[in-house]
């Protein structure tokens, strides 16, 4: 993009493409209330109040709608902005939108809205990208996490460690630059205040591993040979009839997968029987290595087989097969059997008998942490930053116990500052920008 277009007027539909009961088109930029003078039946938009009327093309009239303009810097981008809210068929704001690019605008980008918000500074960077992280949001609790960067907590953590650090910074640059008139402050100042950042640094990157969980989710595979149950255990803890159950072997030929909401976002995988490749047909076979492929792709493995039959030499195999991933033992049709062997889940898909607990089993070995204690939400590149951030603070905390020059140890500073700079977008490239906005949608 050239620097001529960064800041022309831009339009796009901001709601999903389809049959709906609303349709809104946002436009923003200098021209937005030039470009609606032309298109509307209304003359004298007042901005921040809603007004009534019909979209035009010359004397056509396209939709009638609800108009919602909004003055400079008061706006989503801050600049001005006018939102469009028709009906939702796919036709009418499509050419509503034509109307709109016709008369001035053009088309948007991917999340130009937003990267404006930033440019505009209404929001820094860890806000925008956490309304990428809402929209895209795979479970209610992640959206919730992801409200509460939208709303700054994580921004205004970031200042707060980066405030920390220039105030230790600064007392050493006063010592070096003015000798004379300041003293440089004790290493025992320095090594406590470093300490204290490293603790703030530590506590955020505790729950990457629980973020990245949220943001990706859970793949479990259910594997076992034929007739153990696989596929009635996936459709009771789907709690609909999604896959078919019969009597039969090799009835699942294919690999079935369904999302479900347990606080993070489950892709269950229900997966063909695995048995001797010469007792079964081309198709079966297929989907035998498919299921061996989602086994080995998978995050938690639930390995069934049947604890009226004890478990024999084909269900050994299949157990070695996954024993280096994360699994769970679980012996189905516990309804038929008395006795009962240690580290094994006993389950009846028939009586639900111990449904809930494997359902708390599962939720404690693929992820076991709890939402309440998360008082952040990071991505990758949080992360990364965040990272280097407290290499530079260990290396600059070493230099300051074995009493190396100051002058040295504010380079490190200066680094960890810059690291965090980076999280809230004080300093960024033009290529980071480009990488967190072109995973947005048009119209955001």
């Amino acid at each position: 993009m050239n620097i001529l277009q960064e800041f022309d007027t831009i339009a796009a539909i901001a709601t999903p493409i389809g049959t709906g009961g609303v349709g809104v088109i946002r436009i923003s930029g200098s021209r937005s209330f030039d470009i609606i003078d032309k298109i509307y039946s209304k003359t004298n938009i007042e901005a921040n109040k809603i007004s009534h009327g019909w979209i035009v093309d010359g004397d056509k009239k396209i939709d009638e709608v609800l108009l919602l303009p909004f003055k400079n810097p008061k706006s989503y981008t801050g600049e001005d902005v006018i939102e469009i809210h028709c009906h939702g068929g796919i036709n009418v704001v499509r050419n509503i939108l034509d109307v709109v690019l016709k008369n001035g605008a053009r088309m948007a980008q991917r999340g130009e809205f937003t990267k404006r918000a930033f440019l505009n500074k209404k929001m820094d960077l860890s806000q925008a990208e956490a309304v990428a992280d809402l929209i895209h949001a795979k479970t209610r609790d992640f959206a919730k996490q992801s409200a509460k960067n939208l709303s700054g907590v994580l921004g205004v953590k970031i200042k707060e460690i980066r405030q920390d650090i220039f105030d230790v910074l600064s007392k050493i640059i006063a010592g070096i630059d003015f000798p004379e008139d300041v003293v440089e402050p004790e290493y025992d100042y320095i090594i406590l205040e470093l300490k204290k950042v490293l603790e703030k640094v530590n506590k955020i990157l505790s729950s990457a591993n629980c973020s990245n969980i949220m943001r990706q989710g859970i793949k479990i595979a259910i594997v076992g040979k034929p007739n153990v149950g696989k596929s009635s255990l996936f459709n009771t803890l789907l709690n609909v009839e999604r896959a078919i159950v019969t009597d039969i072997a090799g009835t699942t030929r294919d690999v079935l997968k369904e999302t479900l909401d347990w606080d993070v976002a489950i892709t269950l995988i229900d997966t063909a029987g695995i048995r001797d490749n010469n007792e079964v047909g081309k198709v079966e076979e297929i989907g035998i290595e498919y299921s061996k492929q989602s086994a080995g792709e998978a995050d938690l493995i639930l390995f069934l087989y049947d604890a009226s039959k004890e478990m024999d030499e084909d269900d050994s195999i299949i157990l070695d097969m996954i024993k280096d991933k994360n699994h769970i033992i679980i012996a189905n049709k516990s309804d038929l059997v008395t006795e009962r062997k240690d580290g094994v889940f006993y389950l009846s898909c028939k009586s639900q008998e111990g449904l809930s607990e494997l359902k708390e089993k599962i939720k404690e070995t693929a992820y076991n942490f709890s939402l309440e204690d998360m008082e952040f939400v990071t991505n990758k590149r949080q992360q990364d930053c965040l990272e280097k951030c407290r290499e530079s603070l260990i290396q600059a905390l070493n230099a300051a116990e074995i009493h190396e020059l100051q002058d040295l140890i504010s380079i490190d500073l200066k680094s960890a500052l810059l690291f965090l700079d980076e999280i809230t977008g004080e300093v960024v490239t033009d290529e980071i920008l480009n990488n967190i906005f072109d995973n947005f949608c048009i119209g955001k």
